[in-house]
């Protein structure tokens, strides 16, 4: 098993950061607002109130969600693309798309922003994971 590389772990991190502000931000942002019921006023009282904070929860989050699923992808030995992906979707099936039903099913929320969030979920996941992948094969055969 190789040991975890974090400055792998960081760099995928911020590239994780990157895709949500993308996805939320730019490509879905106007869908998630309306999705959540969100007023302009709302949105003010976000920006009044500065997002230093959760960005800065929301960064450290990802970092743990980076270094669980660098550990996995070592100790089940994943070498290729193929592999990578296959554990990315095995995750969010198993651990992200269960769990974030709950809200749906329990709690009235949107199903097409469960959709939206789960979406974006898988994305990242399948992403992180191939970077991942990709870093220790470079990380292997440069050495």
């Amino acid at each position: 098993m190789m040991p975890i590389n974090y400055l792998a772990v960081l760099a995928v991190s911020i590239i994780n950061m990157l895709l949500g502000w993308l996805w939320y931000g730019f490509l879905f942002a106007k869908t998630w607002i309306r999705l959540h019921g969100f007023t302009s006023k709302d949105l003010e009282k976000a920006k009044e109130k500065g997002m230093r904070k959760t960005y800065l929860i929301s960064f450290i989050s990802t970092i743990i969600m980076v270094l669980v699923l660098s550990l996995l992808l070592n100790l089940t030995g994943a070498a290729r693309i193929s592999q990578g992906l296959m554990l990315g979707f095995a995750v969010w099936l198993g651990f992200i798309a269960t769990t974030t039903l709950g809200p749906v099913l329990w709690e009235g929320k949107s199903f097409k922003l469960y959709l939206l969030n789960n979406a974006y979920n898988l994305l990242s996941l399948l992403l992180m994971s191939v970077v991942l992948v990709l870093w220790r094969w470079f990380s292997r055969n440069l050495n």
